[in-house]
């Protein structure tokens, strides 16, 4: 079946499509990347975007109106994509564009809102579409995220070696999955900030010239601020237990800002602040790990826009490195280009052929549901045929 994922995170910064073949082979699904693309969003729906992210008071019409116009960009990204690939998409599978997480004094996510309609994506690329995952998993009593933990578990579980998978995208999140683990005692949970705070510090003190820490230049040239970094880690998220999530309405602007503020307040420099922001990404991180994970990983995989970040993954093994491996999707033998698009492939894949494709051990569910709304297309099949054995294992290769 050949699938397209769609994926646009928390930096808000354009859509991610993959097109790969999916294929299975008994209880395996082999996943194979024809062609990835990532499309930047234009300035104008991207400020719009990112003020629905702020939580303050909107107009309805315009929460109506960044739906569809995302939408229709969504299914313009898949059609380009597949047009330059020249295949024919039997499903596309989009994640749409998280605005919004409601988590009530407990912790728990009581609503979950994606923008980025499914049905305008079908109308465009004319086929099925699978988008809106999250809030099932909300309504079975879950977080809604990690959603990744189920593709990170089927990937790359192993009989001898502990692993946390480490997503360093706009919000950060790791999967845990033990030596030899069931389904059921993987642990995956946001650790906090991925790269949010620092765009959003190196967009709004370069005027927008830069639009993230290249290379980590900034921050490896500044000088992190140890008393700043240590308050902001007194946030009581970072002492929530799993399972959590949690997004811009915690860690974005507001909190950039006010961080970057306390850095010049103390004499700092535009690349202390940014050094500052890194180090709280680097040490939220470790923090997670030595309060959550049951037992110090053998193998830390990173993986994200973060993970290109020489300042945080320098950190990360000055961090970790003496009692784990901490190394790059690539240096496991899967491809990182396109991760979490493919991921989301995957679950769209599940969806239509019947199966369950959550971790409840994950979010926090009550069991594992299908997640995914379906938009049939005329004259296509949502999937083929009845499902077949459950699936326990994934592989990726790419073809680019």
């Amino acid at each position: 079946m050949n699938v397209v994922g769609l994926m646009s995170g928390t930096s808000v910064d354009g859509i991610d499509a993959a097109l790969v073949d999916v294929a299975e082979d008994g209880d395996t699904l082999r996943v194979r990347l024809l062609a990835y693309q990532e499309t930047p969003h234009d300035s104008a729906l991207r400020r719009r975007i990112l003020r629905l992210c702020q939580g303050s008071p909107v107009p309805i019409a315009e929460v109506a109106d960044v739906h569809m116009r995302l939408g229709e960009r969504f299914g313009i990204a898949a059609a380009a994509l597949c047009d330059g690939a020249r295949v024919r998409p039997d499903l596309v599978a989009s994640h749409g564009q998280t605005v919004w997480h409601a988590v009530d004094a407990g912790g728990q996510v009581t609503a979950t809102l994606q923008l980025g309609e499914g049905a305008a994506i079908a109308e465009i690329v004319g086929c099925p579409v699978v988008a809106d995952f999250r809030p099932r998993d909300v309504a079975a009593g879950g977080q809604g995220a990690p959603l990744s933990s189920y593709p990170d578990f089927l990937l790359f579980a192993d009989s001898r070696r502990g692993r946390a998978i480490q997503n360093l995208g706009g919000i950060g999140n790791v999967t845990w999955i033990p030596p030899g683990a069931s389904a059921e005692q993987v642990i995956a949970f946001d650790t906090g900030p991925g790269s949010v705070l620092i765009d959003r510090a190196v967009q709004r003190l370069t005027d927008g010239a830069e639009m993230l820490d290249c290379d980590g230049r900034r921050a490896l040239a500044g000088q992190a601020n140890e008393a700043i970094v240590r308050e902001v880690l007194t946030i009581p998220f970072f002492d929530r237990p799993p399972p959590r999530t949690t997004g811009r309405e915690l860690f974005g602007d507001e909190l950039s800002d006010r961080v970057a503020g306390l850095v010049f307040g103390a004499g700092g420099s535009t690349d202390d602040a940014i050094a500052t922001l890194t180090e709280i990404t680097v040490r939220s991180i470790d923090l997670a790990y030595r309060r959550f994970l049951p037992a110090v990983p053998d193998d830390v995989i990173l993986g994200g826009g973060g993970a290109r970040n020489p300042a945080i993954a320098r950190g990360l093994v000055k961090a970790l490195g003496e009692t784990s491996r901490v190394a790059d999707h690539e240096a496991f033998g899967v491809p990182s280009l396109g991760r979490e698009a493919i991921y989301f492939a995957v679950l769209g894949h599940e969806a239509v052929r019947g199966r369950a494709n959550s971790l409840p051990a994950c979010t926090g569910a009550r069991a594992a549901t299908i997640l995914g709304k379906i938009t049939p297309a005329a004259g296509r099949e949502v999937g083929p045929g009845e499902p077949s054995r459950p699936i326990r294992r994934l592989t990726i290769e790419s073809r680019l």
